[in-house]
């Protein structure tokens, strides 16, 4: 595994190869400096996609929730590899954060994304799938440099907009709860949420995030929003929205609203865990569906790129580089949050 600092954390991530004849690479490759490009090796023939999680989860834990759509890139239909890169967003997982809950809305999150495809992909375009927190990380980055993606798949789309409001009271319940009874409060608090039927077969799991951070964490969620309807509905990446029913948190009608702004979309909704097990094979159908042409690559020099941040005090980012250029319920037992 490898890291990049980022102001205020260390992001911790992995890169993998998937091939349709050996599926996931059994070594994942580390980054041997800021800007290296892992895309750039074997270009012919290897695509880059990025994977991201839900709030409180990880890499890890998405695996066990069954979230982990990357495991069906080893059977796309155009026999074509992949490039993986997964990681733990700030304050998750393997990943640092810090106290300043304006990190952890899904715009602050899209600066860590983007710095992070600036150094492991520099000048390459790539097809983004997360669920939840990750959709909206993605639809800010992907409204802010639409060049940077290829596609998008937006997986059990969160509140937003009038239902993120009335969610934001939930979270602060839920961080004065952590406050005063710890983790196995929320979890315990959790056991009422409704289970969406898709998800009836996920395992009871604990919130990946330290107990130092999770109040600050639900704080920062609370504050987060997707980008405006307008700046959605300027979105023109192919995009797979895939939902389920059944979820307050995660409700249909974000993804139906999504499908109706962004004009190149698809909604597929699950209502048995039996149609979310089709949601790897959907998303490789996906990317493969809308190839990256060989030949294309994205602006190399953004308004994201790190002042060349090294292993120690963490980097602000350059003006100069710029210039030129409950959880919710069901995040305590153990589901997919946003």
């Amino acid at each position: 595994m490898s890291s990049l600092p980022v102001p205020g954390a260390v992001i911790d991530y992995d890169v993998s190869v998937v091939t349709p004849d050996e599926g996931i690479a059994a070594r994942a490759e580390a980054a041997e400096g800021p800007g290296e490009s892992h895309a750039g090796r074997d270009a012919d023939h290897v695509r880059p996609v990025v994977q991201l999680h839900g709030l409180t989860s990880s890499r890890a834990r998405d695996v066990l929730l069954g979230m982990n759509l990357s495991r069906g890139l080893d059977r796309r239909p155009d026999g074509a590899a992949t490039r993986v890169l997964r990681y733990d967003a700030r304050a998750h997982g393997l990943s640092t954060g810090g106290l300043d809950l304006t990190r952890y809305r899904w715009s602050s999150l899209a600066d860590d994304l983007l710095n992070l495809l600036d150094h492991v992909f520099p000048g390459w375009q790539v097809h983004g799938v997360g669920p939840s927190m990750g959709t909206g990380t993605l639809l800010h980055a992907a409204s802010r440099l639409p060049d940077r993606f290829g596609t998008l798949t937006l997986v059990v789309p969160p509140t937003a907009w009038e239902t993120r409001r009335a969610k934001a009271e939930s979270y602060e319940k839920q961080a004065r709860i952590v406050e005063e009874r710890g983790i196995e409060g929320l979890v315990e608090a959790g056991r009422v949420a409704p289970v969406p039927p898709a998800a009836a077969n996920h395992p009871d799991t604990l919130p990946d995030v330290s107990l130092e951070l999770l109040p600050t964490l639900l704080r920062g969620a609370a504050k987060a929003d997707f980008p405006a309807p307008e700046q959605v509905a300027s979105i023109q990446h192919p995009t797979l929205i895939l939902a389920w029913t059944g979820d307050p948190a995660h409700p249909l009608s974000s993804a139906e609203r999504l499908h109706e702004l962004i004009p190149h979309s698809r909604l597929v909704v699950a209502e048995t865990p039996e149609d979310a097990e089709h949601w790897p094979q959907l998303f490789a159908e996906h990317v493969a569906a809308h190839p990256i042409p060989d030949a294309w690559r994205a602006p190399r020099a953004g308004a994201h790129l790190l002042a060349r941040a090294q292993p120690g005090p963490l980097a602000d980012r350059a003006a100069a580089s710029a210039a030129s250029a409950a959880p919710s319920a069901d995040v305590a037992a153990g589901r997919v949050a946003g």
